[in-house]
């Protein structure tokens, strides 16, 4: 039995590298002519990274990455709402990675071409349709660049990975409603500076009716100075914003650094922060409703392509690891019976997946900072304790993690 997949991002690659441990073949096709080292920072989650690490590229990750210790949560006034640990510090048994999603995309890389071979990733392949018999599926293509007809490809199965906007999906569900706008515009970039609070922490702050900040950093010591690359995520309530999907697409600082110009805080200087980057991207927060079914007969979907979901909670990628998981192993288990395997995987990741595009939407670990802002009209404390009970965060947090599938170890219910 071999699969083709369609897109070679984290979901793909990690597909690909987990079918391999299983002993199934699999090709890659990618509509990109080159990899090229793009986006800015992302979170490996413990439920995500133990599958990493079952393929062999913990390794690899910690000389990347920034092992997350903590989490913590400040209003817009810089006060100290909740703090938790993280990762190997809340002793789940693999770390929590903050990393470029560049540098993850290339251990990914590096080990595809090292185990599967660099001939199984074919680079500028566009895929334009699907088409499947009782014994197998042929997938045509055309180049990416002129345009023109590439040979079909055949196998016994075709995965689509191929993200926001999966050519696969739109074949699945020609008649799908457009993308939801959830009415909050994101900016984001990338900085060097110096380390902040543990020099290891994911941090929340504000919300989102006047500004919220996600920031943390994802490399360590990336100069003589002993500076670490921050990245950042401004998101602010704006009605109306480009209807465009691309990740990469150019922001404008003016458009928001307003909302940030007194963020001055005793651990971070946030404006200066955000006025010495380079490379500014905007993205609209939009997901899209879940689907009813992935599956038709040998053609699944995977990741973004099957579950698009809002940027919060720090979840997309790690939820396309599980994917990757979940589908090898129902391959593995049905015996070359592909449309079994893929049913049995549906099954599986279908609710795990709904659920979570729906937490996003109402109840992400952001929602910490919704009570507080809420409960004190957006305005300073004098004490924590008066305005939320710590207990009240913690099951905000632990309800959280029980719907995204990576609940805290039993040393620290």
């Amino acid at each position: 039995m071999e699969v083709i997949i369609v897109g070679a991002g984290i979901g793909g690659l990690t597909l690909a590298l987990t079918l391999h441990r299983a002993g199934i073949a699999a090709r890659l096709y990618e509509s990109a002519a080159e990899l090229r080292p793009l986006g800015a920072g992302i979170n490996v989650l413990p439920h995500a990274s133990t599958e990493l690490a079952r393929l062999g590229l913990q390794g690899a990750l910690s000389q990347l990455a920034v092992e997350t210790r903590e989490a913590v949560f400040f209003n817009r006034f810089g006060q100290l709402i909740y703090r938790e640990p993280l990762g190997l510090a809340a002793d789940y048994a693999t770390p929590q990675f903050s990393i470029h999603r560049a540098d993850l995309h290339e251990v990914l890389v590096a080990a595809c071409r090292e185990r599967l071979g660099a001939d199984r990733i074919h680079l500028g392949w566009k895929c334009s349709r699907v088409d499947q018999s009782h014994d197998g599926v042929t997938v045509r293509f055309v180049d990416a660049v002129t345009g023109a007809a590439l040979p079909a490809q055949r196998a016994a199965a075709v995965v689509g990975c191929d993200g926001l906007h999966s050519v696969i999906r739109k074949q699945l569900h020609p008649g799908e409603g457009a993308p939801r706008y959830s009415g909050v515009n994101m900016w984001r970039g990338v900085t060097p500076w110096q380390p902040f609070l543990s020099g290891a922490s994911m941090v929340r702050a504000g919300w989102l009716a006047n500004g919220k900040m996600v920031i943390y950093p994802i490399r360590n010591d990336i100069d003589a100075d002993g500076r670490q690359l921050i990245n950042w995520v401004a998101e602010i309530e704006t009605p109306r914003h480009r209807d465009q999907r691309d990740w990469n697409r150019p922001g404008n600082i003016d458009d928001f650094i307003a909302a940030y110009a007194d963020w001055h805080f005793d651990w971070l200087d946030v404006p200066a922060m955000i006025r010495s980057t380079e490379t500014i991207l905007e993205f609209p927060m939009i997901d899209q409703d879940p689907l009813p079914w992935w599956t038709q007969g040998r053609i699944t979907l995977l990741g973004d392509a099957a579950h698009p979901m809002l940027p919060r909670g720090s979840n997309g990628a790690g939820q396309a690891i599980l994917d990757a998981r979940a589908l090898a192993d129902a391959l593995a288990s049905h015996d070359a019976d592909v449309a079994a395997a893929f049913s049995a995987y549906e099954a599986k990741r279908l609710p795990a997946t709904t659920a979570v595009v729906l937490a996003n939407r109402r109840n992400p670990p952001d929602a910490i900072i919704r009570e507080v802002y809420l409960r004190t009209g957006d305005k300073p404390f004098a004490r924590i304790e008066d305005v939320i009970s710590d207990d009240e965060l913690r099951a905000i947090s632990d309800g959280y993690k029980r719907v995204a599938q990576f609940e805290r170890p039993p040393s620290e219910r």
